[in-house]
């Protein structure tokens, strides 16, 4: 199936969309085009207007656009709403503090007068995913269009509504059209879409291949990319932690958005002494997690987004219990069939599911699990953990749970990841860069640091 809306919860297809036509497409690209010339000559005031004025919106319309998330692709509507919310605040931040993070910075040279100036690039392409179908656009967007740049969207093929209703904030903001567009393409369009002059840059989140694919592209016509990849994140907790604490946000920080999340927590690594009773606890709380309908606000864990994606996730699980892996609580998707209604059973439900016992060099060790499953790992201390940690091709964020000052120095200076999180979820915000490194991704997206990915940083040097 191409383009379309199907609820994950039920399996019924809800909408269809044609693809854009190569001159539809060209059309479009020649719109954002032109629109950069004017549009990256507009007060700063003014573009701060317009994204304060599209966070009122979302405010407004939260429950229809958190409604539209959840029928797409299946997170709990409590946590669809929360999304929506973040997106009006991802707004604010950049419409308060954009102006003065690209305000020229003077530098004391031998010239008369020296100073950087922050300049836009131009069109830039974001090439975005399912699983947060508002959040990864807005984080991006916001800053972008801040910046004096114009977008184009191109979004995963099982979230078009919600494509078009973010395109939709921008025109009720009041942007002017062509500051951004949804392109409703496959992922076979994208490398093309590169090679296309008019386009300055693009972003990517999503899976290794579709970021390896964009960067190949970009390479070829010496473009600037983002790229946030996955992850495996690992989710430390030493003796002395409150094990209280890590084990409630262990379940929030591996269920989040039923488990499909590059910074959720995957490799629960526990040091000896407390891994027991920590694992009891943690099987304990996924027992009494509520699998059901996502658009009932009680619901703890809705559906995965595709079939594929439970196909491949049991798979995994498979895979790993004959590769010697022990399986402590689910792993079995019928198992859910008792606890769901008639219309829901043919959605793409899978259990809270906890893998311990992993061998050396099996799938659990090094693959990322995209949906609710934990990986357990024991350790003897906090020089094992680190190694565990650091073990792996990710580098995206890192959980670590500890009282002990000298332990907390080690994790921030040893975990090789873009983020370390101490006795905390990982979690994007606003104020702080997020990105990974190794196989998770290069460059960097929110904060300062994002506003400065898609900018030209212009040296100026009078006499």
């Amino acid at each position: 199936m191409g383009i379309a809306t199907v609820n994950p919860t039920t399996g019924e297809l809800i909408k269809e969309f044609d693809a854009l036509t190569d001159t539809e497409l060209d059309a479009k690209v020649g719109l954002a085009s032109s629109q950069f010339s004017d549009y990256c000559r507009t007060p700063m005031p003014q573009r701060s207007r317009w994204l304060h004025q599209a966070a009122t919106h979302l405010e407004q319309a939260k429950q229809q656009y958190a409604e539209l998330l959840t029928l797409e692709m299946g997170k709990p509507i409590k946590a669809a709403i929360a999304e929506v919310e973040k997106c009006a605040l991802v707004c604010r931040y950049y419409a308060d503090h954009a102006p003065s993070f690209l305000v020229d910075v003077p530098v004391h040279t031998d010239a008369s007068t020296s100073f950087i100036r922050y300049q836009p690039l131009g069109v830039i392409l974001a090439v975005m995913p399912w699983n947060f179908p508002f959040w990864q656009v807005f984080r991006f967007a916001a800053p972008a269009l801040m910046a004096g740049n114009v977008g184009l969207l191109k979004h995963a093929s099982n979230v078009p509504q919600s494509a078009l209703a973010i395109a939709e904030v921008f025109a009720k903001a009041g942007f002017p059209a062509g500051a951004f567009q949804t392109l409703l393409i496959g992922a076979d369009r994208v490398a093309g879409l590169m090679g296309d002059e008019r386009i300055a840059a693009a972003t990517l989140t999503g899976s290794e291949p579709a970021g390896a694919s964009l960067a190949m592209a970009a390479g070829k016509h010496i473009k600037k990319v983002v790229l946030e990849l996955g992850g495996s994140d690992p989710f430390i907790v030493m003796p002395s932690a409150d094990l209280d604490a890590a084990v409630s946000t262990a379940v929030t920080a591996r269920m989040l958005n039923n488990g499909q999340s590059c910074i959720a927590a995957k490799r629960f690594i526990v040091a000896d002494a407390i891994a027991d009773e920590f694992t009891r606890r943690l099987i304990e709380r996924y027992k009494a997690l509520k699998i059901g309908d996502p658009m009932q606000p009680d619901t703890d864990i809705g559906p995965l987004a595709t079939p594929q994606i439970l196909q491949d996730l049991d798979r995994q699980v498979k895979t790993s219990i004959e590769q010697g892996a022990t399986l402590l609580i689910g792993g079995d998707p019928r198992s859910t069939s008792s606890t769901l209604s008639e219309a829901h059973r043919s959605g793409n439900f899978y259990p809270p599911t906890v893998l311990s016992d992993i061998p050396k060099g099996s799938l659990a060790e090094y693959d990322e699990f995209f949906g609710p499953v934990a990986l357990l790992f024991r350790v003897a201390d906090i020089s094992a953990a680190i190694a565990r940690a650091n073990d792996s091709p990710f580098g995206l964020g890192s959980s670590a749970w500890t009282q002990d000052a000298q332990e907390r120095d080690r994790f921030i200076a040893e975990l090789d990841a873009g983020s370390v999180f101490i006795n905390g979820m990982v979690k994007s915000d606003p104020r702080l860069p997020f990105g990974g490194i190794k196989r998770s991704g290069y460059g960097r997206e929110l904060g300062k640091e994002g506003l400065y990915e898609f900018v030209n940083v212009k040296t100026v040097w009078v006499k």
